[in-house]
């Protein structure tokens, strides 16, 4: 109201000093029309020059005014304690800045992410991956696995992905102690029929082992797959989609993938030998749509593996192998150079709420002589599992269970079997999860031997995992 009052009173002001102006008398004894004609020009001139400097106060309060609405909108109402009591104070609430991650290069895009899984395990902590007896180990809360990643895309048809690992692992490598890589790799994606990928991540080999750690339906993943999967790689890869282009409708029928990897191990600077582990995989999807009105789908795969070792290289990189006198597993480390070669066959089938998935793997190691020192002996490994599962509370609450065995058959009939029930809460689907699981294992070469003691052990595995 105010600011309305000053503009009409500036109007009214200039319009009677014209008219004034205009009400002198015009004697030519006293002035030429010329010299009326400068004065009226030069009030006009004032009158300007006030009128502009009026709209710049009134600007002025509006700004004003508009602070102080700004102000009192971010007035807070907080309780301080003065030490008798609290009192209720008025304050200015001021905002943070954001946070930017802005990209050091061309990036189109760039994420950042990663996950904390944490568990509980009581009883005899891990026994279905061979660790009772001489590799047992206590209850324990453990970190299982803290990354962080970092993903993103050029323009150049160029994606790229750094993660790593703040968790300390048991199984891979029991000496580390620094955050480590993972996943670090680059891949050129041009045409969807043929990529190359070059750097650090799983090799394509085994269904479980290739289920994202967050995807898990069990907590952890099977004896076989831990024992005879080779896990991370370095190296370089060719996969594709064959008919992304071709027959767009049907662009998940079939996925390939073919790799050259060193073959012993993550993070590692140098190759064990001049051989290589060469590694392919075939995905078939013969079927995705709907049964009695669920999403459904079948996913077939099978894989082959060869690789020629050193002495000193681990080949159970992820889990145990190697049986010990007592009948439980430790990492198979090579005494001598051996040359393995491993293939598998899988399926998945989903029907709405009901899953059931089951893989079956083999391995053959042979001992190589070197300078006429012969290898270690010939064996050939074997283990399948099968697991189900189901939502009792759609996208909720999930019953799932598994069987599995492993047949390392080193000394005999030295086999472990397992079975896992459990129940997974899905707070905000992967994002958000807890998980529970009860394990019960059978080892048949305790059975077998009962000097070696218990030949039967249980386990409960609980877990929280958060995504960001």
């Amino acid at each position: 109201m105010f600011i309305k009052k000053i503009i009409l009173w500036a109007a009214g002001t200039s319009l009677a000093a014209i008219i004034l102006f205009a009400a002198q008398p015009t004697g030519a004894q006293t002035s030429s029309q010329a010299e009326r004609l400068e004065k009226l020009e030069r009030a006009v001139e004032q009158l300007q020059k006030r009128n502009a400097e009026l709209e710049q106060e009134v600007s002025g309060l509006k700004k004003q005014a508009a602070s102080t609405a700004e102000v009192a909108a971010k007035m807070k109402t907080k309780a301080f304690y003065d030490g008798k009591s609290y009192v209720e104070k008025a304050v200015v609430e001021v905002e943070k800045p954001p946070v930017f991650v802005v990209p050091r290069a061309s990036e189109l895009k760039l994420v950042l992410g990663g996950y904390i899984q944490a568990n509980f395990e009581g009883g005899d902590v891990s026994a279905f991956e061979g660790r009772f007896g001489q590799t047992a180990l206590d209850d324990r809360f453990r970190l299982r696995r803290a990354r962080i990643n970092l993903t993103g895309e050029f323009a150049e048809q160029f994606d790229f992905k750094i993660e790593g690992e703040f968790e300390n692992s048991d199984g891979i490598s029991s000496n580390r102690t620094a955050f480590s890589g993972t996943d670090i790799f680059v891949n050129w994606h041009q045409f969807p029929e043929a990529q190359i990928k070059v750097g650090q991540w799983k090799a394509p080999f085994g269904l479980e082992q290739l289920t994202p750690d967050p995807s898990l339906i069990i907590i952890e993943r099977s004896l076989p797959t831990g024992a005879i999967t080779p896990e991370r790689q370095i190296g370089v890869q060719l996969w594709g989609k064959p008919f992304t282009n071709v027959w767009p409708e049907q662009k998940d029928l079939l996925t390939y993938y073919a790799g050259i990897f060193n073959g012993n191990g993550r993070n590692t600077t140098i190759n064990d030998n001049n051989a290589f582990m060469y590694v392919g995989r075939l995905e078939l999807m013969p079927f995705k749509g709907k049964i009695f009105g669920q999403n459904s789908s079948l996913k077939l795969g099978a894989d082959v593996l060869n690789s020629r070792d050193d002495a000193g290289t681990n080949i159970s990189q992820s889990l145990n192998l190697l049986v010990n006198a007592d009948g439980s597993l430790s990492p198979f480390v090579l005494s001598t150079p051996a040359e393995r070669t491993a293939w598998s066959v899988d399926a998945w089938f989903n029907l709405g709420p009901f899953d059931l998935i089951g893989e079956y793997l083999q391995e053959r190691v042979n001992g190589l002589t070197l300078n006429g020192v012969p290898g270690i002996p010939d064996f050939t490994t074997n283990g399948y599992y099968i697991t189900a599962a189901y939502f009792l509370i759609p996208k909720k609450l999930q019953l799932a269970t598994r069987w599995e065995y492993l047949n390392p058959r080193q000394r005999g009939n030295d086999g472990i079997r397992s079975i896992t029930g459990g129940l997974n809460y899905y707070i905000h689907g992967d994002d958000l999860k807890l998980m529970v699981n009860y394990i019960h294992t059978w080892s048949d070469f305790r059975e077998a031997n009962p000097e070696f003691g218990q030949d039967q052990f249980d386990e409960v595995i609980a877990r929280i995992q958060l995504m960001f």
